[in-house]
């Protein structure tokens, strides 16, 4: 069966991870999944991320951070998703809890995080925020 949405099953695994209290958590990779991931690295909520493939089938490990207990993601939601999509100029482009979360989003230049995106003057369609 195919997948409608792999952002929100991404990130759904991730939520599931955290409330479990995982170390990691694998799923499918794709090249967006991917530069999410990566994106969520260098922002600092998570760890690390390895790709491997095992039997013709790419996956992606992503690696959790925790700090005294508490994971490094309070939450992490979908914004666009195939029913409804959300897109931002750089005018209205949203800040997450006054600056201290991160929207992602997919712009022309690849995807970036609304700071990111502030700088670069895109805007794009909104994927998630992380706060």
């Amino acid at each position: 069966m195919s997948m409608s949405d792999p952002i929100a099953d991404m990130l759904t695994r991730v939520r599931n991870a955290l409330a479990a209290r995982k170390r990691s958590v694998t799923m499918p990779l794709s090249k967006t999944k991917l530069a999410l991931a990566e994106a969520l690295k260098a922002e600092g909520y998570i760890s690390d991320v390895a790709t491997a493939s095992t039997d013709g089938k790419s996956e992606m490990t992503i690696t959790l951070r925790y700090a005294e207990g508490m994971s490094a993601i309070e939450r992490i939601e979908r914004v666009s998703r195939p029913g409804r999509r959300v897109y931002c100029g750089v005018a209205d482009m949203p800040s997450v809890n006054g600056g201290l979360g991160v929207v992602m989003l997919s712009t022309s230049k690849g995807l970036m995080t609304d700071r990111q995106a502030r700088s670069a003057g895109v805007g794009g369609e909104i994927l998630c925020r992380v706060f």
